[in-house]
């Protein structure tokens, strides 16, 4: 598990479809005979990780009813073939907030990243840079911002959880502004604390600390304890979020329930986007949006896009799949805005859907995390590379030369529904 080497110069071996790749390495190659689709990866990152740390980004809230449903709503969702189409020159290429895209997507914001790999954020990081998609770096996150920035050539994004105290909200977004950060997402969707009863019985805090359960978890995988937690202890000490406010005796506040209380923001409202408005010269987006008067008075605050999400499962069980209900929001804003989703996906043409019924593009955060947990950056850059080939071939079949050519009958819903017919 020791983390491979950064980079290597991007070549085009065909530039219609491959944009963004970065040339093929030993290890890129190795882990492509190994690891077909992202289910692969997963399983493999399962069998690596601590079971509480996989559990933490892997599983979602209560019954987890939305976990399963997000993925059970993208399988409703049929393709239809379109032939006799020349698909010679299709290219997956996208662009958003006015700069190119190797394919419409995002590396979503996950809090996890680091506990994955060592220096997993800045793996995944420098993954998003090497194949052409911008990389959100989350407030909890282990590396700091400035870090991150250091990624040439990276187009880096913020997600930002607003905290009681605004003003130190405010300060790190001026840090993210000043590192030059491409765009602040503010997650809306976590007022509270969710229950996620399996992390108190495996016995997972973040920041990490050990008990018995996490001794025990972690003497279990002991590749993770060299290659991951041991590099920590002798550099910087116990990984933990390294942008949150610190305690009188100069520690982040400790335990999931004083980290939560740290980052709620039952607060939260209208009245603060405008405050962030100023701050913030680029793209802005709200994350966690359902309702279609939410993303309508997104658009009349100046925000530059809303994003679909159920947090993954992992926020309100039972909450709707954001999949289900893009057409609606999309038929609320128009084109006066961007509508991006996220939540479920795992396949390429899970991305030709949402396009088709109306997203600009999608983010993705777990399909990430299960390839740096099992390659750091190159496995990352795997998991990017799957989805690609799979949007791609996707494409192909349903005659779409470009990305801009999926629309609703590129989709069927069933018999019930009249979208797309009039196209």
């Amino acid at each position: 598990m020791s983390a491979p080497a950064a980079g290597a110069s991007a070549t085009q071996p065909r530039p219609e479809v491959r944009t963004g790749l970065a040339a093929p390495t030993l290890a890129s190659r190795r882990l492509a005979e190994r690891f077909q689709d992202i289910e692969d990866l997963r399983r493999e990152a399962k069998r690596r990780l601590p079971k509480g740390v996989f559990e933490f980004f892997d599983r979602g809230s209560e019954d987890e009813i939305s976990l399963a449903e997000n993925r059970a709503a993208f399988r409703r969702i049929k393709l239809r073939n379109k032939v006799l189409v020349d698909v010679s020159n299709r290219s997956p290429r996208s662009e958003l907030f006015g700069k190119p895209l190797a394919m419409p997507l995002v590396v979503a914001p996950t809090g996890i990243a680091g506990l994955t790999w060592y220096m997993g954020e800045l793996e995944l990081a420098r993954a998003a840079q090497r194949f052409g998609v911008p990389f959100t770096l989350a407030t909890p996150s282990i590396t700091s911002i400035e870090t991150i920035a250091q990624v040439e050539g990276g187009r880096n994004w913020f997600q930002l959880y607003m905290w009681r105290d605004r003003e130190a909200s405010y300060q790190l977004v001026k840090r993210a502004r000043d590192a030059g950060f491409e765009a602040l997402i503010l997650t809306v969707d976590t007022q509270v604390s969710p229950i996620r009863e399996y992390n108190r019985r495996n016995g997972f805090n973040s920041p990490f600390t050990f008990n018995w359960k996490i001794a025990a978890d972690v003497a279990m995988h002991p590749g993770w304890l060299l290659n991951v937690l041991l590099p920590y202890m002798r550099t910087t000490g116990m990984p933990r979020p390294i942008h949150y406010p610190k305690g009188s005796a100069g520690r982040a506040t400790s335990g999931l329930a004083g980290m939560a209380s740290a980052m709620r923001g039952d607060d939260l409202s209208w009245d603060d986007i405008a405050r962030l408005r100023e701050i913030w010269p680029g793209p802005m987006m709200i994350k966690g949006v359902h309702l279609p008067e939410d993303a309508e008075r997104a658009v009349k605050e100046g925000l530059d896009g809303v994003i679909l999400s159920n947090h993954g499962g992992r926020n309100l069980d039972g909450a709707v799949s954001p999949i289900e209900i893009l057409p609606e929001i999309v038929a609320a804003v128009g084109n006066r805005t961007n509508v991006l989703i996220d939540s479920g996906v795992r396949r390429g043409s899970d991305i030709l859907k949402a396009l088709a019924l109306g997203a600009k593009a999608v983010l993705s955060g777990r399909c990430g995390l299960y390839g740096t947990a099992v390659g750091g950056q190159e496995g990352a850059l795997h998991a990017l590379s799957i989805l690609r080939k799979e949007l791609d071939t996707s494409m192909a079949y349903t005659g779409c030369r470009s990305v801009d050519e999926a629309g609703p009958r590129t989709v069927w819903l069933g018999p019930e529904t009249t979208l797309g017919r009039d196209r």
